[in-house]
Parts: C-alpha cells; sequence; structure tokens
C-alpha cells in the first residue's frame, strides 16, 4: 500500500525547519524593506533612472559573480558556521549603513557600495541555505519544505515593501535598515540554536577551493538529472521573466494605473504562490513533476496572454493569483529535481549552478523582452513571450525531471582499500585506475551499454576521463581507464560512490566470467619530488 503524500504543512512538525523558517520569513521582509528603502532614498540622492536601476544592478550582480564559488565554499566547510559567520557580517553592514544614513552622509557612490557588499554576502549563503533543507526534513516532505520557503520569500514580498512604505513616512527613511539588521540578529539566534545531524566522520583533509569548484562542475555536466533540470530550467525562466521584467509596465501604460496598482498585482502574485503552495504536495503527488511543470507553464502563458489583451485591472489582480500559483508550481518542481539528484558532498555546488542558471535566464529573457517591447510594444513582447513558453514544452519534452527521486545517492562505501607497496603522496597525480573485465563476446554490446551508464558515474565522482577498449588478440577481454587528479582524489571517490553506482557496478561485474572478480591495478603519474638518478652518461 502506497504511503499517504505529506500534507502542505507537515515540514512544521520538524522543530528545526519550524524555527529556522520563522526566522527567515521575518528576514526576508526586513529584506525588502531595505531594497525599497534603498531605492526610495536613492531617488532622492539622484534622480537619473540609471542610478536607480543600478541599485538593482548592485543586488544581483554577486549573484552572477559569486554563486558558483559559494556552492563550493558551503560544501568544503561547515555550513552552520558559514551562515552564521555571514549572517553576522550582513547585519554589521546594514547597521552601519542604517548609521550613515541617519548621519546624512549618505551619497549614491556609498549606498552602491554598501548594497554590493550586502549582495555579495546574500550570494555566499545562498547555496548554503538551499543545501541545508534536506537536512531539516525527511525526505517525503522535501517538496513541501521547498514549497513552504518559496512561500516564505513571496509572504514576505507582500508584507514587507508596504511595511516599509509605512514606517519611512513614520519614521524615516533610516528606519528600514535598522530593522533589517535586527531581523538578522533573530537568523543567527535560530541558527545557533540550531544543530544539525552529525554527517559521516572526515577521514580526509577538506578539498582545495579550486579543486572542489572543478568536482562541482564535473558533477553537473556528468548527471544527467542535473542536466535535464537545467535544460527545463531555462526553458521556462527566459520566457517566464516576460511577466516579471513587463510587469510595471502593465500597471503603468497597459492600464494606466500607478503604484499602488503596482503593489496590489505583486501582492496578488504573492498570495497566488502561497495558495499554490498549500495545495502543491497532493497535486504533485497526482499528476508527478513533468506535467505539474508542464501546467505551470502553460498557466504563465495564459496569464501573459491575458497581460497583452486586457485592460481591466481587476481582471488582470485575478490572474495574477494564476500567475503566482504557475510560477511556484514550476519553481518548486524545478527545486526538488535538483534537490534529489544530488548526493550531500556535491549539494551546494548542484545548487548554485542552479542558482546561477536561474539568474542568467531572468537576466537574459528580461533583457530580450524589453529590447522587444523598446523595438515593438508591450502587448508584442508579452505574446511572443506566451508563444516560446508553450512551444518549449514539446522541445524540451525529453529531458525530464525527478529522475534523482529514484536513485540511492548515500554513500555505498563498497570499494575496498587499494594494495600498495608503498605509502602515496596525496599529491601524486594524475592517477589512472584500469578494470579488467573478462566476458562472453555474444555479449559485447550489453556490456558495452551498460558501461556508458557507468562513465557517467565515475566521471560524477571524479574522473576527468573515461574509456572502455577490447583486446584486439583476445575477443572478450575488456579494458575500463579512468582518470582522476590526484591520490587523494582517488580517495575521495571511495567515499563518493553511491548506493546507485554500486547497483551499477555490480551489474557490470556480472558480465565477468572467473570466479576471481575483475582485476583493478592503480597507476600515478612518475614522482616529480624523487632524486635523480645519477648513473646515466
Amino acid at each position: 500500500m502506497a504511503e499517504p503524500t505529506p500534507g502542505p504543512f507537515a515540514p512544521f512538525r520538524h522543530a528545526a525547519f519550524a524555527v529556522l523558517w520563522i526566522a527567515t520569513v521575518v528576514s526576508n521582509i526586513g529584506t525588502w524593506m531595505h531594497d525599497v528603502a534603498a531605492g526610495w532614498l536613492m531617488t532622492s540622492l539622484s534622480p537619473s533612472p540609471l542610478m536607480v536601476a543600478l541599485v538593482q544592478t548592485a543586488t544581483t550582480l554577486p549573484v552572477f559573480l559569486f554563486s558558483l564559488p559559494a556552492g563550493a565554499l558551503a560544501d568544503i566547510v561547515d555550513r552552520r558556521r558559514l551562515l552564521i559567520a555571514v549572517q553576522c557580517v550582513l547585519a554589521v553592514l546594514t547597521g552601519l549603513l542604517g548609521l550613515v544614513v541617519l548621519a546624512g552622509q549618505t551619497t549614491p557612490a556609498v549606498l552602491l557600495g554598501f548594497t554590493f557588499l550586502l549582495g555579495i554576502g546574500t550570494a555566499l549563503i545562498a547555496p548554503a541555505w538551499q543545501a541545508i533543507v534536506p537536512s531539516l526534513v525527511d525526505r517525503p516532505s522535501l517538496r513541501s519544505a521547498i514549497a513552504l520557503n518559496s512561500a516564505g520569500i513571496n509572504v514576505s514580498r507582500a508584507i514587507g515593501p508596504a511595511l516599509a512604505g509605512v514606517i519611512i513616512v513614520a519614521v524615516g527613511i533610516h528606519a528600514p535598515f535598522f530593522l533589517n539588521m535586527v531581523s538578522y540578529l533573530g537568523v543567527i539566534a535560530a541558527l545557533i540554536w540550531w544543530r544539525p545531524p552529525p554527517g559521516p566522520p572526515r577521514t580526509l583533509p577538506p578539498e582545495h577551493f579550486l579543486g572542489a569548484l572543478r568536482a562541482g562542475l564535473r558533477y553537473v555536466r556528468a548527471s544527467a538529472p542535473m542536466r535535464a533540470t537545467l535544460v527545463r530550467s531555462v526553458a521556462f525562466f527566459v520566457f517566464a521573466s516576460a511577466q516579471w521584467a513587463m510587469l510595471p509596465l502593465i500597471a503603468r501604460e497597459l492600464l494606466a494605473g500607478g503604484p499602488e496598482l503596482y503593489g496590489l498585482l505583486l501582492g496578488c502574485v504573492g498570495v497566488g504562490a502561497v495558495a499554490g503552495a498549500l495545495v502543491l504536495p497532493r497535486v504533485s503527488a497526482r499528476l508527478g513533476a513533468n506535467r505539474l511543470t508542464a501546467l505551470g507553464t502553460l498557466g504563465t502563458a495564459v496569464t501573459l496572454v491575458v497581460f497583452a489583451l486586457v485592460r481591466e485591472p481587476m481582471v488582470v489582480a485575478l490572474l495574477c493569483l494564476v500567475a503566482g500559483t504557475s510560477w511556484i508550481a514550476v519553481l518548486s518542481s524545478l527545486n526538488v529535481s535538483a534537490q534529489t539528484a544530488l548526493p550531500d558532498w556535491v549539494r551546494a555546488r548542484g545548487l548554485s549552478v542552479s542558482v546561477t542558471v536561474f539568474f542568467g535566464s531572468m537576466s537574459l529573457g528580461s533583457l530580450a523582452w524589453g529590447q522587444t517591447a523598446s523595438l515593438f510594444d508591450v502587448p508584442a513582447a508579452l505574446l511572443a513571450a506566451a508563444v516560446g513558453a508553450v512551444v518549449m514544452i514539446p522541445l524540451t519534452w525529453r529531458w525530464k525531471l525527478g529522475q534523482g527521486e529514484m536513485l540511492d545517492l548515500s554513500p555505498s562505501l563498497h570499494w575496498p582499500v587499494p594494495v600498495l607497496a608503498a605509502e602515496v603522496a596525496h599529491d601524486r597525480g594524475p592517477v589512472m585506475v584500469t578494470v579488467e573485465y573478462r566476458i562472453d563476446p555474444a555479449r559485447a554490446g550489453a556490456f558495452a551499454a551498460l558501461m556508458n551508464r557507468l562513465s557517467d558515474e565515475r566521471r560524477r565522482d571524479g574522473a576527468f576521463a573515461w574509456g572502455l577498449f577490447e583486446d584486439m588478440a583476445e575477443p572478450g577481454r575488456f579494458l575500463e581507464y579512468f582518470l582522476v587528479e590526484s591520490w587523494l582524489e582517488h580517495q575521495r571517490q571511495h567515499h563518493r560512490v553511491t548506493r546507485s553506482a554500486a547497483d551499477i557496478q555490480a551489474a557490470a561485474r556480472a558480465f565477468h566470467i572467473g570466479d576471481d572478480g575483475p582485476v583493478v591495478r592503480h597507476y600515478a603519474a612518475p614522482d616529480q619530488t624523487a632524486a635523480p638518478d645519477q648513473t646515466f652518461v
């Protein structure tokens, strides 16, 4: 009998998730208040549209520059300590900015500088925040947890800007900055209270930063579930970005409204997203990730068409509810697909690639639709984006989401310790590992097909090259080889091999003829530090 699908609020049964969720929602409200105050402050410091736009650029540009390095950092250091440290720095910076604003010493350059530094801090912790979610809830509740996190962002988006406007008028432009500082303190307290479950003991030195970055990119490139998730992400976000990029123009030009209407439309998107998060677990269990993503994409396309053709504000506001629900349906499905495709050792690095693709697609799409609107008009841009979103559904259908949900990515630890004639230095390399199989020549085709699947596993775990060759003098004698950067990196492979990979390796061994099993040998490049031989003439 199938287990019942966890409800939308199931993650709140886990105390750690509930505490951190509340703290981050409050902090996000503070961040939205901060962003509104910064944008409004810039309009008084410099009315230039370029300078006002640069505030948003200073916020998002660090994500492009630092998301991938931040992912590598979050996988090689303690994530909880990283989050606490960066949150402390963000609180200090926000407090300093509040003091500068209160003293009346703010200039456009100062405001942009603080905004950029705060953006760097946000970029540094974004992959770590996403990577800790699976440790806060059980696996069946993961989809609900991701949906609730997305809903929390939309709740804060609905509350923060409105609250900022009231506080700026009642207290002053400096107040949102100090309140944002206080909101960081709440997150710091929650992180100090939280005690993550202990991971497996570390027996190897931590990865070096650049090596960790290469290993993360190599994993994503060799992972079919991650490749499919990224393809579907680009296919959706490039076109869905039109609704975010054009929404201010929809409110101002198409509906002849002001900032109140724009705020109403944003609020409706947020309400739709929260409502979608509540029903998402049940709908997803019935439809599956791929059909849910297609449905969300169709919902987004419908809203874009309505935005282009309808001039009644209340109708557009109602469709913004659909836009929010569609957005969170797709966003949650893509996030779950990425989370389940990544083992813990590379989780933050893989998620940082997803973040980079998300922001890159949104930026590229916004630029494209803005240019289209300039050359033609806003309705033309919206209609073109709607058509593109629908066309991408069949074009990307073969890249299936959720391929990692059926995989067991926990470490198998089944590789035996290599037999060595002498101790090998950690940095010696590259290292070549060969595995010799003797199989029935009649089964060579099936064996080669299986080994192609195994090649991805080798690359995901750290190999930068892989090959399979058959002995021309002895049919059925196959030699598999793979190369890793160093002896230490090969030792890390022993800890990275998953239970799903172990199943493929067991299937490959089943082809082998003989009781002794395939022969495994390890080779290393000559040790260049050894004393040279002086006996030659």
